[in-house]
């Protein structure tokens, strides 16, 4: 594959205001993917544009508008929705393409651009280089005629359409009722349409992170920083907490206790409940190379198998497609739903997590562990350039690693598709040689960065 110099794991993504997320290159998208999608018959093209709640929001999204008219296309600006909810709309509008304007659960200063097909999946890598391709080329060619610009509107009800959406996914025969549920929504997209969707369903909602002021989405509250969550879970002694993340396409839970599920457990729930009533699909669960050994194990003993692909959602969307399967995810909480929707949805898996809930009659605490996780460890390595995962010493130090886990674990080095990061994630039977192998791998990328 050439060399992406925009796009990394999941759309472009940057800091604010600086290369490659300023209004220059949010225009050059607009130009290139309107160009892309835009067929030779004489009808009007259309594109939807939805956000998070951060600030830059407002320079990104307009620069985006800017680039698309220009050649034609109209455009319906959602405002915040999550963005799954982007992806049904796309579809749902007939749209060319979709774009959502976040960073998901980076800082407020990141910001970022995903885009969606006519079809609401993700592009593939083949279609971003094409886009990639048209942004470098001149900013003026194949500009519209003065007549033939697009036209801009801002559609008002894509929120309620999509909490409607979300509803019906939940199972008729079973409502909420009784029951009392604190969410998160990391003052992000689904500040709305999350503590709506689950109070139109009959439950108790206690809401956090539904203030959002454009600088504090993801600021100690939801996915990455669920304490905010666990605290309201035991102060109002509710039966279940979920946090979701700035845009809302991952989640964690808590249990009544505030103890932590992960997207694994979230996975092999859902997995065991859906195959008990013959509704999963390709005979397991797709899931990437960081989720744990456990769960393997775990669909193994129940003989259904786990698909792995490398890091990213689409990803692992690719192999549900090819494979039949409609359960998929990752550890991180994005969870696939493919019966229901074409990206990871933090409101969707929360809803079947609460389906489980009220089927089962238990407490959360009695499914939250669904198998026992093989100790593991992760450890994050900045880097400022160069390439140490090519270093012959590095190369070196992973391979005597494999060698001493000796096939009872597994070894993942890879660098972030979203920072400069070079991810290092071991896992095996025996705790102490897990740390002893991250440590010494961090130690030799450290070096081969310096």
């Amino acid at each position: 594959m050439s060399k992406r110099a925009y796009f990394g794991t999941d759309g472009i993504r940057g800091q604010a205001n600086r290369y490659p997320m300023t209004a220059e290159v949010a225009l050059r998208v607009g130009l290139a993917a309107g160009k892309l999608f835009m067929s030779k018959d004489d009808r009007r093209h259309l594109v939807v544009i939805g956000k998070d709640t951060r600030l830059s929001g407002y320079m990104i999204e307009p620069a985006l508008v800017a680039g698309f008219t220009s050649v034609g296309m109209d455009v319906r600006l959602f405002g915040p929705l999550p963005t799954p909810g982007v992806a049904m709309m796309t579809r749902s509008l007939r749209a060319d393409l979709g774009v959502m304007i976040s960073a998901s659960h980076n800082v407020f200063s990141d910001n970022g651009i995903k885009l969606f097909g006519p079809d609401g999946y993700k592009l593939s890598d083949e279609r971003e280089l094409e886009i990639e391709a048209l942004m470098d080329q001149g900013l003026t060619e194949g500009l519209a005629p003065p007549t033939g610009l697009g036209r801009v509107q801002r559609i008002d009800d894509c929120q309620a359409r999509y909490v409607e959406i979300a509803k019906a996914t939940f199972p008729r025969r079973l409502n909420l009722t009784g029951m009392r549920v604190v969410i998160d929504c990391a003052n992000g997209a689904a500040y709305k349409v999350a503590p709506e969707a689950l109070y139109e369903l009959g439950a108790e909602v206690i809401s956090v992170g539904v203030a959002p002021n454009g600088f504090n989405i993801n600021e100690e509250c939801g996915s990455t920083s669920p304490a905010a969550m666990q605290k309201m879970v035991k102060e109002y002694r509710a039966d279940i907490g979920i946090a979701l993340d700035g845009d809302a396409d991952r989640l964690v839970i808590c249990d009544e206790r505030g103890q932590i599920v992960d997207g694994d457990q979230i996975m092999a729930l859902i997995a065991d409940h859906w195959a008990r009533r013959d509704r999963l699909t390709g005979g397991g669960v797709v899931a990437t190379v960081m989720s744990n050994l456990g769960l393997e194990r775990f669909l193994k003993s129940r003989s259904l198998t786990l698909e792995r692909t490398q890091v990213g959602d689409r990803y692992v969307m690719a192999k549900m497609r090819e494979g039949g399967f409609n359960l998929g995810g990752e550890q991180s909480g994005h969870i696939i739903l493919r019966d229901f929707a074409t990206t990871g949805d933090g409101l969707l898996a929360a809803l079947q997590v609460l389906a489980v809930l009220k089927d089962s009659d238990k407490p959360m605490s009695a499914l939250a562990r669904q198998f026992e996780p093989v100790p593991q460890l992760l450890e994050n390595v900045r880097f400022g350039g160069g390439k140490p995962l090519e270093s012959d010493q590095v190369k070196v130090v992973i391979a005597d690693a494999e060698q001493k886990l000796n096939g009872s674990g597994r070894i993942v080095v890879r660098a972030s598709g979203t920072e400069p990061l070079i991810r290092i994630m071991a896992e095996g039977d025996d705790a102490k040689l897990v740390s002893q192998v991250v440590k010494e791998i961090a130690g030799a990328v450290k070096k081969a960065a310096a």
